[in-house]
């Protein structure tokens, strides 16, 4: 899966190799599990870069840790998970890489969406669904919605052409067509627009690559989320780095403004 970074920084180091603890899913019962985790999946470039392969190479090898991160999350018990697939910003590529990610997800979904609905998983695509997109990516899409619409154990969005800025536009545009005053517009109006206003907002966001920004990923909702900056690069990802980032989530303090 590609990272969603505007400038690329494939020439940057991806953080230390230095052996790590190992966290299991039992060492986190009996603390606060994130009900939404969100994931910017970043360093699939200098994965490849590293090992002399074409970059297309560390995308396809970010599928097994797309895979077990979902499995990490079903292991918890986690009900909603979204994952970076595809920015808006991601189209500036050179057009030989945009081709690849687009077959590339494409045939991801084919692959993968009968393993995900036999888990009980729902897929759901948050995003532009613009020309840009081939007609045929939209149909496999649509083709996993309907496959997967009724299962509830979790919910598994890929952000596939997203963007947060465009997702609030997108909401002040319905705002606008659907004829709402302007001493009606409130947070409660422009959430409602959202594209999937009954998605809570994530209480944990992780982003892997020692990268430390959010890349105008879901900027509406992760106003009060913990941040989770990792220095594994995401083909590298999997479910035990989902579990670091749960401990760490469970030591901190979420006071939302207010005072403990």
């Amino acid at each position: 899966m590609p990272r969603d970074d505007q400038v690329d920084q494939d020439d940057q180091d991806g953080g230390a190799d230095a052996p790590r603890a190992v966290v299991r899913a039992s060492d986190l019962i009996g603390g606060p599990i994130p009900a939404h985790v969100a994931c910017v999946m970043d360093g699939n470039g200098r994965w490849a870069a590293r090992r002399g392969l074409p970059r297309t190479d560390g995308h396809a090898a970010g599928e097994a840790a797309l895979l077990d991160a979902v499995e990490g999350a079903l292991d918890l018990g986690i009900p909603w998970i979204t994952m970076y697939a595809f920015s808006t910003e991601n189209w500036r590529r050179p057009a030989d890489e945009v081709r690849y990610l687009m077959g590339f997800n494409e045939s991801l979904l084919l692959r993968r969406r009968d393993e995900l609905h036999d888990k009980g998983v729902r897929i759901r695509f948050a995003g532009r669904r613009d020309w840009r997109v081939p007609k045929r990516v939209l149909r496999r899409m649509d083709e996993s919605i309907d496959l997967t619409r009724n299962n509830r154990r979790c919910t598994l969005t890929m952000a596939f052409n997203y963007g947060g800025r465009a997702e609030i536009v997108d909401a002040v545009q319905r705002l606008v067509a659907d004829g709402v005053p302007a001493d009606k517009v409130n947070e409660k109006a422009i959430r409602s627009r959202l594209y999937f206003p009954d998605q809570p907002d994530p209480d944990l966001v992780i982003r892997t690559s020692g990268e430390h920004r959010i890349s105008n990923f879901l900027l509406w909702q992760l106003a009060y989320s913990e941040l989770v900056f990792d220095d594994v690069l995401w083909p590298d990802f999997r479910r035990t780095h989902l579990f670091e980032a749960v401990r760490d989530f469970q030591r901190r303090q979420r006071r939302y403004g207010g005072v403990t």
